[in-house]
């Protein structure tokens, strides 16, 4: 679906959807227990579907008793049956790397499948542990087969690819006989989920803790017990309603937990130095410490900007080592802010549903934006406005939903190629963007 966007403000309210990251704990925590288990508030997104089909797979059973309550039967752990199961992950990355793991554990391994760059996503970390642990593995034509029982003993993998590693990993090993050790070889990166990991754990009364900083221990012969819980808003999806914000649309965002333990909640920290505001303390204060102050470039120096409605705030660096999903809502405001944003530590983006540092450029620049793609960081030097164009989605869910409000600040019409992508995580992006006076025309 391709469609074009009339630059117009935005105005009213907004609630963000749930949380898929909570949403994909909440039902894996489900499914590995012995019994019968409610989720509350769950938004039917393609990757919340990927992976009801794979705990499906693995012999659980799940209904919708009402919109959006997901009644969810387990399997306490474990699976009947010979052949080893089909998993379709769909394109979503937490699903395969959540499942891989929990299939080793729960029926000595499984036949993993997907769409779109699922397959080409590296896995790399489960490998070397695989090899190291004697399990077969074999990922040939779109196809990822792992066959072998996990056991319980140290686990060292690298921490700065992607934190999803750490959570499959951390649902299946209470699940052995024996304890269990978690210890990151690099920088431990996106610990918030992490520990949205361990909240979904503990809900259903298996525990883990952190031992000597960084590294985790896991208590085998632990029982996931059925559970009742609610899917907080989604801070990642909210992060664009900030950027809207700061783009000067009227928008007010609503149903955020202010003490939510998801690592995206930095963005309302983000908010307050991109609008040149003091942070606040309490709940406000930034989750992973203070982002810097970004000298300006040797020929980029800042003068007073006269014409623009917000002041100026210089150049600002704000790392993303613990919220790369921040990367575009942020790229969208620095778009138009007076002043320079550097986007840090973003090495990781490289492999998500795209490419997304050269995305976000490609993007951005289509609809004149003044940005330069750095291997592991983006520079973006702010305009009043942006001409717009036509924008290529990528597949990318982030990418669409970043243009749509880039849009909101360009003297021209804005195109997106793909804007059915933002299907993966946001369903009801596009009705609820009209609903705020977007204007939009299916082409």
């Amino acid at each position: 679906m391709d469609l074009q966007i009339t630059p117009k403000k935005l105005s009213g309210t907004v609630t963000p959807p749930p949380s898929k990251s909570q949403a994909h704990r909440l039902a894996i925590a489900a499914v590995l227990s012995n019994g019968i288990s409610t989720v509350r508030g769950v938004a039917m997104s393609q990757d919340v579907e990927a992976t009801l089909r794979c705990l499906t797979a693995l012999g659980g059973r799940w209904r919708e008793t009402a919109p959006g309550v997901l009644e969810i039967t387990g399997t306490g752990g474990r699976r009947t049956g010979a052949d080893l199961p089909l998993l379709d992950c769909g394109e979503s990355g937490s699903t395969l790397r959540f499942f891989i793991p929990i299939a080793l554990a729960a029926t000595g391994g499984g036949v993993f499948t997907g769409r779109g760059r699922l397959m080409e996503r590296p896995q790399g970390p489960y490998f070397d542990l695989f090899r190291e642990k004697g399990i077969f593995f074999e990922q040939k034509d779109g196809v990822l087969t792992v066959r072998g029982r996990l056991t319980p003993r140290e686990y060292r993998l690298a921490g700065n690819v992607s934190s999803q590693f750490f959570t499959g990993l951390l649902f299946a090993l209470p699940l052995l006989e024996g304890d269990s050790v978690l210890i990151p070889t690099t920088r431990l990166e996106s610990v918030g989920y992490i520990n949205m990991t361990r909240e979904a754990m503990a809900l259903a009364g298996v525990h883990t803790q952190w031992r000597e900083g960084s590294t985790l221990f896991i208590p085998g012969n632990q029982r996931y017990q059925p559970l009742e819980a609610a899917v907080e808003a989604d801070w990642s999806q909210a992060a664009f309603w900030y950027a809207a914000q700061g783009l000067g649309n009227a928008v007010t965002i609503a149903g955020l937990n202010p003490k939510s333990i998801q690592g995206d909640r930095v963005m309302a920290s983000f908010a307050e130095m991109l609008r040149g505001e003091p942070l606040h303390g309490g709940v406000t204060a930034p989750i992973w410490g203070p982002a810097s102050a970004a000298p300006a470039r040797p020929d980029r120096q800042i003068p007073a900007r006269p014409g623009w409605s917000t002041p100026c705030v210089g150049s600002v660096s704000l790392p993303l080592t613990h919220c790369p999903d921040l990367a575009p809502p942020l790229a969208a405001w620095g778009a138009l802010l007076n002043g320079d944003l550097y986007l840090k530590d973003a090495g990781r983006l490289r492999i998500k549903e795209s490419d997304r540092l050269a995305t976000i450029t490609a993007a951005l620049r289509a609809l004149g934006a003044d940005v330069t793609e750095e291997p592991e960081r983006l520079i973006i030097i702010g305009k009043p406005s942006l001409p717009g164009g036509t924008v290529d989605c990528a597949g990318d869910h982030r990418i669409a939903m970043m243009a749509a409000i880039a849009a909101t600040g360009c003297t021209g019409p804005v195109t997106l190629l793909g804007a059915e992508c933002v299907k993966k995580s946001y369903p009801d992006f596009w009705e609820v963007y009209q609903s705020l006076g977007g204007e939009i025309h299916v082409l």
